[in-house]
């Protein structure tokens, strides 16, 4: 029994100790209970060799505003928030990466770039600028809207990550 006591009084002295830190690997600012992430635009048009896709700007803010929301105790809020999120989407294209014997595509690489705007209200020296890419790579026999979903979800993923980690746990 004094075992488990003494486990219990331990267990409570580090969670004490380790300030606003969860387990998902979120460092929170003391008093930060909001984010924003406001609508990234998808500019990828203006870009030589890039295009516009459908829905890719409300897809990637909902992916950035679901990662924070499920890592985080902080509020989704649409304006005023602690931390704010804010870009655009600056590439969308594919390019063939490798080729055949008979000089086709063996392999094509779809790319998604984001610029990033990051500021804190509670430690404005956390504030930056960053651009952010990731891609995913599928066979030349496929199309880009066979591959679009799982292509995007992997990407997704990455970029939402790295954009985490830059601005919450400080990776």
């Amino acid at each position: 029994m004094n075992k488990i006591k003494t486990l219990l009084i331990m267990y409570f002295l580090i969670q004490n100790g380790c300030g606003i830190y969860s387990f998902t690997g979120a460092s929170i600012p003391a008093g930060t209970k909001t984010f924003q992430v406001n609508y990234f635009e998808n500019k990828a048009g203006n870009r030589p060799g890039s295009t516009v896709e459908p829905g890719l700007d409300r897809d990637f803010t909902i992916a950035l505003q679901d990662l924070i929301l499920n890592r985080t105790n902080l509020s989704l809020v649409n304006q005023g928030g602690d931390l704010i999120y804010e870009g655009e989407i600056t590439e969308y294209s594919v390019t063939p990466m490798s080729a055949t014997a008979e000089i086709t595509a063996a392999q094509n690489r779809l790319k998604i770039s984001i610029s990033l705007s990051y500021f804190n209200k509670k430690k404005e020296e956390d504030d930056f600028k960053r651009s952010y890419s990731f891609f995913y790579d599928f066979p030349a026999e496929q199309q880009v809207y066979e591959v679009k979903d799982s292509a995007h979800e992997e990407i997704f993923d990455r970029i939402t990550q790295d954009i985490f980690n830059d601005t919450l746990a400080k990776w």
